[in-house]
């Protein structure tokens, strides 16, 4: 383990979260861990100086936990993807954009995100939502096996073999919560070729749109993943397809690129996934039926951007307790986004009577702390389960 300190070098470029909302935040100290050993000299040196800690891998929580005033615990040195029998190990440390690319080299992938930093334990660790979703599962879906170093400095192997409670919670609670995951195996699958589609209309279409998306695209083909964004010029549905292009109800300006290998589809994708400057304010919610049309016109006029993302096909082949992650029967999730806190908030609450209740963990809500928003059913269990694996709540989290 290396400790960095604030006149360290490489402080600055090591504490900046990806997201601008907390890169404010100064950690007293960041340790810099390539290994299991490393992580569990940086948790006992936080015990011994009473200092909180945070976990790092891309840096992408909405909520603020991958940042700290005390020891950050930065993985990204943990950063090998290797194959073996159509196995993927991938560190904790490693980002979206090698892993495909590691991957592919061995003409696989797994399903998981586009945004190029994101950091792939975190998305695992809380379901992972993706283009092949729909075909695959989600991300935590093909995971096979970790490595955790638990708060008492032990490492453990878990899969449905060994630690079977702890590798049934890593599959979609939420990052941190029970241990320092320090490396991933998946079950990986083909990387396919693909056809990355946009079709566009002016907002003025935005409430037909709407309402004929959310009636398709979760249940379209597993082939294709259609998400729908609304901004205040125009109206989108974009994705990839595995098959012959075929956009169900909606007719518009198309266009397509067609033959793009699985890293090059997800490269395309990365400048619209990669955050910016600016401090965007984001409120989320699952949905297991249509929005009514004056709700959709109430969303409209609030003048936030909205984000939907299809759930169904495999993603919801997974029965509700065979994983922690919850949310198997919702059709699909609606993020709300802009630089006007209040606005988002009223944009979310507009569509919140219509909503689920059930919250995705990767998009964790500062507002809503409802553990049985973000667990439905798997709450007890996890409850039980982080009792177990981290009695004297070192890691946060289920309570």
């Amino acid at each position: 383990m290396e400790l960095i300190a604030p006149d360290h070098p490489q402080y600055d470029v090591l504490r900046r979260p990806a997201l601008p909302h907390y890169r404010a935040i100064r950690p007293a100290l960041i340790a810099r861990c390539t290994s299991p050993a490393d992580v569990a000299e940086a948790l006992a040196y936080a015990r011994t100086h009473a200092l909180p800690f945070a976990l790092r891998g891309g840096g992408h929580c909405f909520a603020g936990h991958s940042s700290t005033t005390g020891l950050l615990l930065e993985l990204s040195g943990m950063n090998s993807v290797s194959v073996a029998d159509h196995q993927a190990t991938i560190g904790a440390g490693v980002r979206l954009a090698a892993v495909y690319r590691g991957l592919h080299e061995h003409g696989l992938t797994i399903p998981a995100g586009c945004g190029p930093t994101v950091g792939i334990a975190g998305l695992t660790l809380g379901g992972g939502l993706g283009l092949l979703g729909r075909r695959y599962g989600l991300t935590c879906d093909r995971l096979v096996g970790a490595t955790v170093v638990l708060a008492d400095g032990r490492v453990v192997e878990c899969s449905q073999e060994r630690e079977p409670d702890l590798f049934w919670a890593l599959r979609g609670a939420g990052g941190g919560q029970f241990g320092v995951v320090t490396a991933l195996g998946f079950a990986a699958v083909p990387s396919p070729t693909a056809t990355r589609f946009t079709i566009t209309w002016p907002r003025t279409h935005a409430a037909d749109v709407i309402a004929a998306w959310q009636t398709w695209a979760p249940d379209a083909p597993d082939t294709i993943t259609a998400s729908l964004a609304v901004t205040a010029d125009e109206v989108r549905v974009f994705g990839a397809t595995l098959a012959p292009f075929d956009p169900g109800p909606l007719t518009g300006e198309v266009e397509l690129r067609d033959g793009l290998t699985w890293p090059d589809l997800k490269r395309s994708f990365s400048d619209e996934d990669t955050p910016g400057d600016s401090v965007i304010h984001s409120k989320s919610e699952f949905f297991s039926s249509p929005l009514p049309r004056d709700t959709i016109a109430q969303l409209l006029a609030a003048g936030c951007e909205l984000s939907f993302t299809p759930m169904g096909g495999a993603c919801n082949r997974v029965p509700a307790d065979a994983t922690a992650f919850a949310h198997r029967g919702e059709r699909f999730l609606l993020e709300h986004t802009g630089t006007d806190q209040t606005a988002v908030r009223r944009s979310w609450s507009i569509a919140h009577p219509h909503a689920s209740g059930r919250l995705y963990p990767n998009f964790p809500d500062r507002d809503l702390t409802d553990p049985i928003a973000y667990h439905g059913p798997n709450y007890e269990r996890l409850l039980a389960i982080k009792q177990a694996y981290d009695p004297d709540h070192i890691f946060g989290g289920i309570r």
